[in-house]
């Protein structure tokens, strides 16, 4: 059975707008997040982070689509 790998970027000219997002995401729920390698963060505070950025997103695409 082949494997996929569920963390290829679909496009990968965002991750740079992806990076910022998290980062301003991490900063609004009050989790320091530096540079490079964060694997020093506890999984809850991860957690809360991509969670964030998912409701964030999701937000987002449902005004954007309340316009039309």
């Amino acid at each position: 059975m082949a494997t996929s790998n569920s963390n290829r970027k679909l496009v990968p000219e965002a991750k740079e707008s992806l990076d910022k997002f998290k980062y301003e995401v991490a900063s609004e729920v009050g989790v320091n997040l530096k540079k490079g390698y964060n694997g020093d963060i506890s999984s809850r505070d991860a957690g809360r982070i991509g969670g964030n950025m998912v409701r964030k997103m999701i937000q987002q695409v449902e005004n954007g689509m309340a316009g039309k």
